[in-house]
This record gives C-alpha cells, structure tokens and sequence, in this order.
C-alpha cells in the first residue's frame, strides 16, 4: 500500500556527505555527554530500597510519588502490580540510614499522607506463628494501607544487572552483523551495524545530557530500538539488491537513490503508526512508561534518519556493488565441459 508515489528518484545521495557530518558530530556529542555526565541509573543498577504496600483502595500513584518527594526522597518510583491496590516503591540509597530506617520513615509519610497513623503490632497465623506487621489506621480503626515487605537492593545486584544488560546488547549485535552478512553481505552488515550504533549511543547522549533517569524498562525499549532500525535497514536493503538486478544500467548511488526514494511511503506508513503508539504511551502512560516511550521515540526518528543517511551511505563508500549481490553468469562453454 502506497499513500503517494515519488515519481522522481530524490538524491540522497548526493548530499550523504553533509549529513554524514552531522551524524558524526551528534555521535561525538552523545559520546561527550556519555563520558562527562553518565547515565542517571535507577534503583535497579544503584541499589536502594524496594516496599510493597497495598492500599484499601486503588492508589494514587502521582500522589505517592508527590508525598515521597516532599518527604526528602530524590527520584522515588512507584507503580502498581497484580492490581491497582498493591504498589511497588523504589528507593534510594540514603546516606547514613538503613533500609529498614528508610523504609518506616517512607511508611510513615504514606501513612500521612492518607491521614492515618501508623502502628506496629504482632498477629497470629493460621499455623500459630507470630510475625510483626505494620499498617496505617484511621481513627476508626479501619486499615488504610499496609506494609508487605521490604528489600533491600546491594549495589553489586545493580553491578550484575548492568553487565548482564552489556551482554544481551553484544550479543544482539553481534547475532544482527551474522544475519545480515548471511542474508546480504559483510559491507551491508557492517554498515547497518555502523547505524544501529549510532542510533544506541545517541538514545544514550539524550539520556546522559538530560539526566533521565536510566532504567531496565530503557534498557529494553534500547534492544528494541536496535531491532527496528535493522529492520528498516533490511527492507532499504532489499530494494538496492532488487535494483541491480533490474537496473543494470544505473550506477551504485542511483541505485541507492531509487530504492530509498521507492520505500519513502512504506517509511511513513510503518514508522509513522508505530510512534502515534509510543506518543500515546508517552503522553499518557505515566511516569512508568515515560522514559521507555522517550527511548522509543528517539529510537525511531533516527533509526529513519541513520538507516538512509548513514547504513546506505557507509555501504556506498565501502563499495559496494552490483558483483557482491548478483553472482554473474557462468558462459557455457561451447564443448560443454568435453575435452577432446
């Protein structure tokens, strides 16, 4: 399906070097601001405190983080699991106080919040076995919220948890330049590769300059980033080798000119309904998936920019050419193979 079609092949080619410049500038900027600031890691890499509470009635989930902050904590997280009632609360680590310091004083400014007090008393189990509990109670007696566990998160589970996601990001790189050397051949894989890395370390670069906060949900939305702008890489890619099979008389960056100009409308119809998506996560799906919708979005408007001004470009001063796609003919020998 085509919304329009190009009538006239459009040089991108022509002006591959200019746009070339600046994606190099951007990528040494990203690169700067990566080195000189760093990342904003989340509890998950930091380490800090992890209480789940459940309310009696569905939570607020804008109010808890407001009445966290307020309180003195920097960068709370909350969000809701199983239902609207049970909360998840991220902490910080807090110089000088324990988890178990943290995690009463969090309480008693939840607690406060909905107007109730907090108190600390022992129940029985159906097995007989007594444990402590604490909850926040109105003046009726009747339980507002209550605490269900806390965890504390070493720094060393955060160490872990950054290396392994290292690792799934190699190893996605690594299967990508193996599949599109088999599919094409090693100059496309390593220019795709090329673009993909750009795109990774400019989504980071926005991340480091504006101190977003850096967490697991990022992490995965920069896999899946890495997935898409292949994708458009592959369908660019599959044009070029098209072309030179029936273009025989077009040079290299004709070719390229055409299969870009040729998949234009196919861009804008794919690209232009995933992120209506990841806007509408953005915009409306709170602080949870805001920086997972933000990664996204960064992701996919260059993804666009790199899969055409960079992989098609970095392929075209590789070399590439008709030869390395379309294996030539064999000319039959007259004799057919008989020697006499």
């Amino acid at each position: 399906m085509e919304f329009f079609r190009i009538r006239k092949d459009i040089p991108f080619m022509r002006h591959a070097l200019i746009f070339n410049v600046v994606s190099a500038l951007t990528f040494v900027a990203a690169v700067f601001f990566l080195v000189t600031k760093g990342l904003h890691f989340s509890v998950e890499f930091k380490g800090g405190t992890v209480m789940e509470v459940r309310y009696s009635h569905g939570a607020n989930l804008e109010g808890v983080r407001s009445a966290l902050q307020a309180g003195g904590f920097d960068h709370p997280e909350a969000s809701t699991f199983g239902n609207a009632s049970n909360v998840m609360i991220r902490l910080p680590i807090t110089p000088g106080s324990s988890s178990d310091t943290t995690s009463a004083r969090a309480f008693e400014i939840l607690c406060r919040a909905e107007k109730g007090t907090a108190k600390h008393f022992e129940e029985t189990t159906e097995k007989g076995e007594r444990h402590a509990r604490t909850a926040c109670l109105d003046t009726a007696g009747k339980e507002l919220v209550s605490l269900q566990s806390v965890e504390f998160v070493g720094p060393q589970v955060g160490d872990e948890l950054a290396q392994n996601g290292l690792n799934a990001l190699v190893m996605v790189i690594i299967g990508v330049m193996i599949y599109l050397a088999i599919r094409f051949e090693w100059k496309y894989a390593v220019a795709a590769i090329i673009a993909n890395l750009h795109d990774v370390v400019i989504i980071l670069g926005f991340f480091a300059f504006f101190q977003w906060e850096f967490s697991l949900t990022v992490l995965a939305g920069v896999l899946a980033v890495l997935g898409y702008s292949v994708n458009e890489s592959v369908v660019i890619f599959d044009r070029i080798r098209e072309n030179f099979r029936k273009q025989r008389r077009m040079s290299v960056h004709e070719v390229i000119d055409n299969a870009i100009t040729s998949t234009i409308s196919r861009t804008i119809i794919t690209h232009g309904c995933t992120e209506m998506m990841v806007l509408s996560m953005l915009f409306l799906g709170g602080p949870t998936l805001h920086y997972f919708a933000m990664a996204l979005t960064i992701g996919i408007l260059f993804g666009v920019y790199s899969s055409v001004f960079v992989a098609a470009a970095v392929a075209m001063w590789l070399g590439v050419k008709r030869e390395d796609l379309i294996k030539p003919v064999k000319e039959k020998d007259e004799t057919d193979g008989a020697v006499v």
